[in-house]
């Protein structure tokens, strides 16, 4: 091979510059060829994995989750992986997102690997509904009658219920206070819905208690002062008026009659407070049980008995603060309402016409 020939200046100025422009032509050949390879492949992954996350397989087991209120997209989806409902987050955060899933806080039934779209479905129908157990708590009822009932339909032992609501641990001031021994009067009578299984004594109780309270907003307390009574005495008159009262228009008027008796010092005579402490009130009053020694008995004790005598419901709390203004001191059940008068005579005769 002959020598370069020194007079020939691109031999000996380019080959250098000749050999960088190649070897730059290589790599951007390479380049132009690997990047789109890779970026295919990139590509084909991202596809294989985004369609990997909406799919499942495997055994689907049940699975029980709580989402709690308040709880972001991000934090559901979580719980949802980590339950083994769905295979990513990444992914499923995103189709959240874009299908606009709306959460709502509550119990879901699912099932561990299922698909993004199958889960998603399942929460946008709602929670799982709760099984309940309904129990109706009619006005008039005495505590025994209650907690019979709470036997009956919630399972919760009869004894137990007494004990708690005779315990003299509760109260709801200003109308029970504290210390009165018993929440007779007190258990508002209202359907209330529990969680079936779920629910014992206390919560029935304290339920039962906070509608009182409810019910008991917005009638004109401020009346009692007026009327001389506490509100715990409203209670105990609206008690008698739910039990003696045979309708609505009827309940001003026994409380007028009430408030009436007290006012002249005469003994209430009403029965029902003697019914109260029958072992067997369903039978009637006999002689004997119309003079038995007790605080209920308002034939013979003057004044209230010591404590409400059934449930009253908010018609007759409202008639026990806004009494009828009328003279009457007597009334007698004639067929199926009550006859009102001042006069004992009028009394008299009604009452041998009509019992």
């Amino acid at each position: 091979m002959s020598e370069p020939d020194p007079t020939d200046s691109w031999a000996v100025t380019s080959s250098p510059q000749r050999r960088r422009r190649k070897r730059a032509t290589v790599l951007l050949v390479l380049i132009f060829l690997v990047i789109p390879v890779v970026l295919l492949g990139g590509v084909a992954y991202s596809v294989r994995y985004y369609n990997w996350c909406h799919g499942a397989s495997g055994p689907q087991a049940p699975v029980h989750v709580d989402i709690d209120q308040g709880a972001t997209g991000a934090e559901v989806v979580a719980e949802l992986k980590a339950e083994g409902v769905l295979r990513c987050d990444f992914v499923s955060r995103y189709e959240m997102r874009k299908q606009d899933v709306s959460v709502a806080a509550g119990s879901y039934d699912l099932t561990t690997n299922m698909t993004i779209d199958s889960a998603f479905k399942v929460l946008a129908a709602g929670p799982t509904p709760v099984p309940t157990v309904t129990m109706t708590v009619p006005e008039g009822w005495r505590l025994t009658q209650i907690a019979a009932e709470a036997a009956r339909t919630l399972r919760v032992p009869e004894k137990e219920f007494l004990s708690l609501a005779e315990g003299g641990s509760y109260a709801l001031p200003p109308y029970l206070p504290a210390g009165k021994g018993t929440a007779e009067g007190f258990l508002f009578p209202k359907t209330y819905e529990f969680v079936k299984g779920e629910v014992d004594a206390d919560e029935v109780i304290t339920t039962m208690l906070e509608q009182f309270g409810t019910e008991a907003e917005g009638l004109p307390w401020r009346n009692a002062k007026k009327l001389g009574v506490s509100p715990y005495e409203v209670v105990v008159i609206a008690s008698m008026i739910e039990r003696e009262a045979a309708n609505d228009a009827e309940r001003p008027k026994v409380a007028s009659v009430i408030y009436n008796r007290l006012a002249s010092g005469t003994p209430l005579y009403i029965d029902a407070t003697l019914q109260y402490i029958d072992p067997t009130p369903d039978d009637g009053l006999s002689e004997s049980e119309l003079k038995m020694d007790s605080p209920y008995n308002t034939r013979l004790v003057k004044g209230l008995p010591p404590t409400p005598i059934a449930s009253p419901g908010r018609a007759s709390l409202k008639a026990a603060l806004e009494p009828a203004h009328t003279d009457y001191v007597y009334y007698v059940l004639c067929g199926s309402t009550h006859r009102f008068t001042s006069s004992y005579s009028q009394f008299r005769s009604w009452k041998d016409s009509c019992l």
